[in-house]
């Protein structure tokens, strides 16, 4: 088992941001670690070193990682300064990243070369690969994916695109012999997972869920992305967005099929920053069919919400690499993601995430 973890990250967004200021701070001020799975015990966030990151805005390419998470349009809250990481911050192809709105915030210079992906991160000696980019590119995604899987490295994709559900990277992952955890991250107390405990909770108690939206805005350069309209008038958060949070609300529910649920993006509002808004709604009934309605509104930081995720699962992949364990980690997808290969009641996910940690599961 190896000492370090190298770990590369590919979009160097408000995600990203809020990762390395908290895994370097957390380096020099151990006694304010919070945020992160006590059972994975093999790695501490001591181990996580930055070695590599991809990007195409133009003032971020070729500025150390340190500098580049401050870079426009990022607007995460600033917590911690990282010294020098010599972590480069190398320029990747653009494919469909940028067909949207976001295109008008990220500046992109024609004259900087576009780096070999794969002899980079050879180079560099990754051992995990986390993708953070923009919802709706999944061509950029894919390539990213089998990129990494060529280079050696295991593959953390926390957007709403196919990596877990992939055939040909799951066979790829397989045959290399690295991991992979996705689709979508799930944050650690956001919108999803809050709605989706309620939920569960309805027929827990032997209540009926009859209908339920929620509705979220924000102010980063996702809610930009992702209220782009589509040719066809569709916003780009119907590309596997809402498809991936409904189902994460609603998949154990027995009755998922005729519950009304509508979950929608609803604004871009920049003044917000990172701070990410929501508010659910679940209306049913409980004893002699007496209404019940619960009303919840949240507000968060989005990035660190997803930050301490992604951690854990650079921690997780790392200890499958180190069994040479091949193709989706279910346990990790279940647990930490929205759109999972299986989706699974959090308890039961976090009981086998427990026992792979442990070495009493295989994946």
């Amino acid at each position: 088992m190896g000492t370090k973890i190298n770990a590369c990250i590919i979009g160097v967004g408000d995600v990203a941001s809020a990762l390395v200021q908290g895994t370097e701070n957390y380096k020099k001020n151990p006694e304010n670690i919070i945020g992160l799975l006590p059972e994975i015990t093999q790695y501490n966030i001591n181990d996580i070193e930055f070695v590599l990151a991809i990007d195409v805005n133009s003032n971020k390419v070729g500025r150390d990682l340190s500098e580049a998470i401050f870079g426009e349009p990022n607007c995460n809250m600033k917590l911690y300064s990282p010294t020098n990481l010599n972590a480069p911050v190398i320029k990747g192809p653009i494919l469909d990243g940028l067909n949207s709105n976001i295109k008008n915030i990220v500046p992109v210079d024609e004259k900087q070369a576009t780096s070999d992906i794969v002899k980079e991160m050879k180079q560099k000696n990754v051992d995990v690969a986390v993708i953070l980019l923009p919802t709706g590119a999944h061509e950029a995604v894919k390539f990213y994916a089998m990129s990494a899987l060529e280079a050696g490295a295991c593959v953390v994709c926390g957007m709403p695109s196919h990596v877990a559900k992939d055939p040909e990277i799951v066979r790829k992952a397989e045959e290399k012999g690295l991991s992979l955890i996705g689709d979508d991250v799930k944050s650690q107390i956001g919108a999803t997972i809050i709605h989706r405990s309620l939920a569960n909770l309805f027929p827990m108690r032997g209540a009926i869920l009859d209908r339920t939206i929620q509705l979220d805005w924000g102010g980063c350069s996702d809610f930009c992305n992702l209220m782009t309209p589509k040719p066809n008038g569709e916003l780009i958060y119907e590309e596997g967005k809402r498809q991936s949070k409904t189902e994460s609300v609603v998949a154990k529910l027995q009755n998922r099929d005729i519950v009304e649920c509508q979950i929608s993006a609803v604004d871009y509002i920049p003044f917000l920053k990172n701070q990410k808004e929501a508010y659910m709604r679940l209306e049913g009934r409980i004893f002699g069919g007496a209404p019940v309605r619960v009303d919840i509104t949240m507000f968060v930081q989005d990035g660190n919400n997803s930050a301490g995720i992604i951690a854990d699962c650079i921690r997780i992949s790392k200890i499958a690499k180190d069994r040479k364990i091949g193709g989706v980690l279910e346990s990790a997808c279940s647990f930490f993601m929205k759109h999972p290969p299986e989706q699974l009641e959090d308890y039961i996910a976090k009981k086998r995430l427990v026992e792979f940690i442990n070495n009493e599961r295989e994946r």
